[in-house]
């Protein structure tokens, strides 16, 4: 049986036992008049998860360790007595043979593996059946025993809200594990770099050319400083200033002077931007803005305006960025209280007296708490930068000037055919630790300021 029919079964019998369970949880309660702490479709709920959990949590270990014992299986025979030692060879005969036992209409270059292969097939097929055997015998016999359990006093609800808080706190700890497991591997790579370049080199070096490594002296050619000056300059300079005037001024229009039925639509439509991909902004942004920003440089005099300029990725990045600037300075200003704003305009003050002088002020510590989680998503940007952005690694204040980040250098050093464990691509995970950090700060920084400001008015 396939494993897709497997599935599609042990799910029909949860079905099956949330139905019958269901029914009898209905016919005993249409007996009395007493009160239950169960509703029927929570005894229905009880059986499915008892006929499903302990059949797909076997599969999911078994799924796991079936391709060793099938591998054991096969080396055991006669027919692999011939296999050459642990190693590369012996590996891709055995894939090989895997693949034929599969149906791979592509062959085999190797004899050995075509002697294997019906090997593969019935161990294979044997341990399949173990596999289903096993699964449909844990669904029968869990859902039965929860079956049983189905009585009038039997108090299914707790049982399943007990099962869902477990699966929900199993889920919160993947993703804390996962973001552990990505940190541990930034640590681990980048530790390995720190022991060929030194760390002072890296965070206070001015000069970026990994193309070119001094083998007695790595580390100068590896100073990070202009890779972050180019980042802080384009996603937290050009982009914010793009981003905060027109999301703030968007916000202060949609919750202060648009009608409802403009803001309805309206609001929808900006939102729109935060759901284009980043790869169309990276093609607006070399295809239509750089070439634009290259001849407004020309026309004002700049006769070495660059095509790759830090002004082009930094604009497009800041449009990028308005939906999320606008949408946290309207719920900043939507949750000023109403009698501060109506205590204004009682006092005798206009309507942009008051949202200069109240209203702004109110939503000041909301509204910079999303600047600040707007500028972590700008200098973690990818994209943009990869397509519109420069290589060059330099320390400049022109915006027409080419510049780069630390993300396109991450994309350079990691496409290469560099080796694994040279300093230069070993750098990439040291510029993505070092990043990580930033971001990471900035995000607790703008999550007090953002807790800060809903203290004060809820």
């Amino acid at each position: 049986m396939s494993a897709l029919a497997l599935l599609f079964l042990i799910a029909a019998l949860g079905l099956i036992g949330w139905v019958v369970a269901r029914a009898r949880a209905v016919r005993f309660r249409s007996t009395t008049t007493r009160r239950f702490s169960s509703l029927p479709q929570h005894h229905g709920w009880y059986v499915a998860m008892w006929t499903l959990l302990p059949a797909l949590v076997f599969l999911a270990v078994w799924h796991s360790v079936a391709p060793a014992l099938v591998t054991d299986a096969v080396i055991a025979t006669p027919a692999a007595a011939t296999l050459p030692a642990p190693g590369l060879d012996r590996a891709a005969i055995l894939s090989e043979a895997r693949n034929l036992a599969n149906g791979d209409p592509w062959g085999a270059f190797h004899p050995l593996s075509e002697r294997l292969a019906p090997a593969y097939a019935a161990a294979q097929s044997r341990y399949d059946l173990i596999a289903t055997t096993i699964a449909l015998l844990l669904a029968f016999s869990g859902g039965a025993v929860a079956f049983l359990r189905v009585r009038p006093g039997f108090s299914a609800r707790s049982q399943v809200e007990r099962v869902v808080m477990g699966l929900l706190l199993v889920a919160s700890l993947i993703a804390i594990l996962t973001t552990i497991g990505i940190v541990a591997s930034l640590l681990v790579e980048s530790a390995r770099f720190f022991r060929i370049v030194p760390i002072t080199d890296f965070l206070f070096g001015t000069h970026w050319s990994p193309q070119v490594i001094d083998a007695r002296d790595p580390g100068a050619a590896l100073g990070a400083v202009p890779l972050f000056w180019g980042t802080f300059f384009i996603g937290a300079v050009i982009a914010m200033a793009v981003a905060v005037p027109l999301g703030l001024m968007s916000a202060i229009y949609l919750t202060q002077y648009a009608r409802q039925t403009t803001r309805r639509w309206m609001k929808p439509m900006l939102e729109i931007l935060a759901g284009v991909p980043t790869v169309v902004y990276g093609y607006f942004a070399a295809l239509t803005v750089a070439p634009a920003v290259r001849d407004l440089g020309v026309a004002l005099g700049v006769r070495w305006a660059s095509s790759e300029s830090a002004l082009a990725a930094g604009v497009v990045m800041g449009v990028m960025i308005i939906p999320f600037v606008s949408s946290m300075a309207d719920d900043s200003l939507s949750a000023v209280p109403a009698s501060m704003r109506d205590g204004s305009l009682a006092m005798g003050a206009t309507s942009s007296e008051t949202i200069r002088r109240v209203l702004v002020p109110a939503a000041l510590p909301g509204v910079v708490g999303g600047v600040l989680l707007a500028v972590s998503r700008a200098i973690g940007e990818t994209m943009i930068v990869v397509m519109a952005a420069s290589g060059v690694a330099s320390l400049t204040l022109n915006p027409f000037a080419s510049t780069t980040t630390v993300t396109k250098q991450i994309v350079d050093l990691l496409t290469g055919e560099a080796e694994f464990d040279s300093a230069k691509t070993l750098a990439a995970f040291a510029l993505g630790l070092t990043l990580f950090v930033i971001t990471l700060l900035l995000n607790v920084v703008a999550l007090i300021v953002v807790r800060r400001y809903r203290e004060a008015y809820e």
